[in-house]
């Protein structure tokens, strides 16, 4: 996939959609299979494990925020989408593998803005103008999820890139997905989502880019294990030396930890716990360092070998530092966090 500079395997794409991945968070009336996200995110853990070329992430926060304006009501399922297609048909569309979602957020609150057609009616297109953060799997989605500020804060738009909207592949250093610049001018979009609705795909967003991650990591330190036994150097496996056998648990430490934020974190934005904005962010914020540290181990215990292209371990670091910054790396995650907690400090609660 990486040499054809096509980033998208249609094949396994499709077997993923026949077994039911692209609705495991849909209700069972719906055609989903009515789980939830804690089942999500161990889905995008095996993904992470095999960087598969599969746009899955931003193709089922799509769906799911979708489906949610519907629910809610800051959507209709009959509203214009773009093209031919309205929200409902386009939610079928997702689900069945059929088009490709993907989510633009930027670090910039005000990056894309919002301008209102006429009125101040929810239920109505708006006008997008401005330049998102690159956007993973923009140059082969069919809908997007755009984060655009307005009058009442960042809220959520969709719409719909035709063919030639569609940016092209920028040469990124992951080789594993396709990344566009989301270029902005007057595009009519479908407003399905307040400043609350906003935040809460952003916990999902943080969640499942956390569990992509720790899915990679896991992967990374099994593979270092396995060279460490293997590598053989003065007549000895190097996993007998100290200062590999260091490395190697300092990463499994690592591991571990992101694990359990992952984990709790898809737990409780999952169950809409009332600390789901803080433990998303937490989840972040370490599995995003921890990703860095474990591809740097992993770098070091294979040695030269780890550098080169024909071995898996280059595919991984690449995949894991475009995850770290997707949704908000762990600089904007840490302030995040302290905007959340700041004001519990600040009336004498308890921060957890």
């Amino acid at each position: 996939m990486a040499d054809s500079g096509y980033f998208f395997d249609r094949e396994l794409w499709a077997a993923m959609a026949a077994q039911g991945w692209l609705g495991v968070g849909r209700p069972v009336e719906d055609g989903g299979l009515g789980l939830g996200l804690v089942e999500t995110s161990l889905l995008c853990e095996s993904i992470g494990a095999r960087v598969a070329p599969v746009p899955f992430l931003g193709t089922v926060l799509a769906a799911d925020t979708l489906a949610a304006a519907v629910a809610t009501h800051e959507a209709s399922a009959d509203d214009p989408l773009g093209g031919t297609d309205d929200l409902g048909a386009t939610l079928t569309r997702l689900a069945a593998g059929e088009a490709v979602g993907a989510i633009a957020w930027s670090r910039r609150p005000d990056a894309v803005v919002a301008h209102p057609v006429d009125g101040s009616s929810s239920r109505q297109q708006w006008l997008l103008s401005g330049r998102a953060d690159p956007v993973v799997d923009a140059p082969v989605c069919d809908v997007v999820i755009v984060f655009a500020v307005t009058d009442s804060g960042v809220c959520l738009f969709a719409l719909t890139p035709g063919p030639e909207d569609r940016p092209g592949p920028e040469p990124a250093m992951d080789r594993t997905r396709a990344v566009g610049w989301l270029d902005l001018d007057r595009a009519p979009a479908l407003r399905i989502g307040s400043a609350d609705a906003a935040a809460a795909l952003l916990d999902r967003g943080a969640t499942l880019s956390a569990a992509e991650m720790l899915g990679g990591a896991r992967r990374v330190l099994d593979m270092s294990v396995q060279y460490a036994k293997d590598r053989v150097q003065f007549d000895r496996p190097i996993g007998s030396f100290q200062a590999v056998k260091h490395r190697c648990a300092d990463m499994l430490v690592d591991v571990e930890g992101m694990q359990s934020s992952a984990y709790f974190a898809a737990w409780t934005v999952g169950a809409d716990h009332v600390d789901a904005h803080a433990a998303a962010s937490v989840a972040k914020v370490w599995c995003s360092d921890a990703s860095a540290r474990v591809m740097a181990g992993g770098l070091q215990v294979h040695g030269g070998i780890g550098f080169t292209w024909e071995h898996d371990l280059h595919l991984f670091v690449k995949r894991a530092q475009l995850d770290q910054v997707r949704f908000g790396d762990a600089t904007v995650h840490r302030e995040r966090l302290a905007g959340i907690l700041r004001p519990r400090a600040e009336k004498g609660e308890p921060v957890l």
